[in-house]
């Protein structure tokens, strides 16, 4: 087990070399000149960055004081997301380079064909070899046939006179007269011209992506509204409303203001109930309590409920489900309560299980009435399968973020049975949310975060 701990490091850690590497190649030493001022910054950033990205990873794990680990995440986190956006336009930048030099070739040629005969060339231009070479040594305005300066076209040179100009006509002095056409004088090469568009625009591209993706998680999440009809619901809990919020992740860079917006933004949809499906923090209640604090004015007819997410088992679950508790939220450790019209039951994260708090499906939910309706909190979507077996109708999940960061959609795909939204498994459905905050860098592409308005719908009505 060691042994492959440490490869998988080791590979980790090549991966992200060879990362940093190319990134330094295309937007450092293709764009910059050697031992210039830009070439040395740009060195210094590659090295530098991913360092502080280490050092965000692994300040929360290794209890370093929290002030630092605000410090580190900040940079770290943000230079995580970025990183990826940089290559993957830069290896989109790889198509597109060839066929730019290709363009650019072929405008010089077509340049070069056109121009007049003795044309000035402007220093740093290109000009084909063979233009320069149909240009005749000593040819310029004013030369004839002949091969001396200023001979005249009807020169007779079988008679042995020397050819003299005209009398009306004044000599040309050299410095007057048009300059031949030259071979390119210094300035930016073709490749280099490449270099520089294809890396600028990368550049862009990837940080215009990262920014607006920052401004989409602390501008807060948006409310989604999704009706869910269930077979056994009671016609009188038809139209009940449960607000769902999962993964806050309050932490270095996510804190009370980010809280105070969900809250508000909750309260503001008027639920019935609310239920915060895991995911809470990442960081202790030391630190990160006065950050949860504002969870103290949400506002249901029916309470607020919590289940465990695989990160508080990182930060300290029994800690968290009793602040939580003091709070006024309700903690439904593998337990249910009986909510007008249905059940609602919720279990502890799979994460519990390394501390022997894993979820118990039976304890929750063996004894109930089946022909009531029931609803199941659970962090994980994995738990479908244990959902379906005790006759669950609707379970309420997080966990995936909508896969965050596009396209980690595809990899959330293969570790979850539904990466957001709603899906039917045999006779029960299984609604996911995208969840509220951010994970790591403070950046959502593609996957925006959400508070969803369950309303659920009884067939009998």
């Amino acid at each position: 087990m060691v042994v492959v701990t440490v490869l998988a490091a080791l590979a980790a850690i090549s991966l992200v070399a060879a990362a940093h590497w190319y990134l330094w190649r295309r937007l450092v030493r293709d764009t910059t000149s050697p031992g210039g001022l830009a070439r040395r910054l740009g060195t210094v950033a590659v090295v530098v960055l991913p360092l502080l990205s280490v050092g965000a990873v692994a300040s929360g794990r290794s209890g370093m004081p929290f002030w630092a680990q605000q410090t580190l995440a900040w940079p770290g986190f943000l230079w995580l997301a970025a990183l990826l956006y940089l290559l993957l336009a830069l290896l989109v930048g790889e198509a597109v380079r060839p066929l730019l030099r290709r363009l650019l070739e072929r405008r010089d040629a077509s340049g070069a064909a056109d121009a007049p005969a003795g044309a000035e060339v402007p220093a740093g231009a290109e000009v084909p070899a063979e233009a320069v070479a149909r240009t005749p040594v000593g040819a310029g305005p004013g030369t004839g046939s002949g091969t001396g300066p200023g001979a005249r076209p009807d020169a007779d040179i079988s008679d042995g006179r020397p050819d003299l100009p005209e009398p009306s006509a004044p000599a040309t002095s050299p410095a007057s007269a048009p300059a031949p056409a030259v071979a390119p004088g210094p300035g930016p090469s073709r490749r280099l011209f490449v270099s520089r568009v294809v890396g600028g625009a990368a550049a862009t591209a990837a940080l215009a992506t990262v920014g607006y993706g920052t401004y989409g998680v602390l501008r807060g999440p948006r409310v989604k509204h999704v009706t869910v009809p269930l077979a056994k619901l009671a016609r009188g809990a038809h139209g009940f409303r449960i607000a769902v919020v999962s993964d806050i992740h309050l932490g270095p860079i996510l804190g009370r203001a980010h809280t105070q917006r969900i809250v508000d933004t909750i309260n503001s949809t008027q639920p019935d109930l609310i239920a915060v499906v895991g995911d809470l923090v990442d960081g202790s209640v030391e630190d990160l309590g006065p950050a949860a604090g504002p969870l103290a004015g949400l506002k249901a007819r029916h309470g607020s409920f919590f289940v465990t997410g695989n990160h508080e088992y990182f930060s300290g679950a029994d800690a968290w489900v009793d602040h939580v508790r003091e709070l006024g939220l309700r903690p439904l450790e593998n337990e249910r309560v009986e909510i007008p019209g249905f059940d609602l039951a919720g279990v502890n994260d799979v994460a519990g299980e390394s501390e022997g708090a894993g979820p118990d499906f039976a304890k929750a939910l063996d004894d109930r009435d089946r022909t009531r309706a029931s609803v199941l909190l659970a962090h994980q979507p994995v738990v479908i399968d244990d959902a379906v077996r005790y006759g669950v109708d609707l379970q309420l999940s997080g966990h995936t973020h909508g896969g965050q960061l596009w396209p980690g959609n595809l990899l959330a795909g293969l570790a979850n049975p539904t990466v957001a939204g709603l899906e039917r498994y045999g006779d029960t459905q299984l609604y996911v949310s995208r969840g509220a905050g951010a994970w790591g860098p403070p950046v959502r592409v593609g996957a925006p975060s959400d508070i969803t308005l369950v309303e659920l719908a009884s067939r009998q009505a």
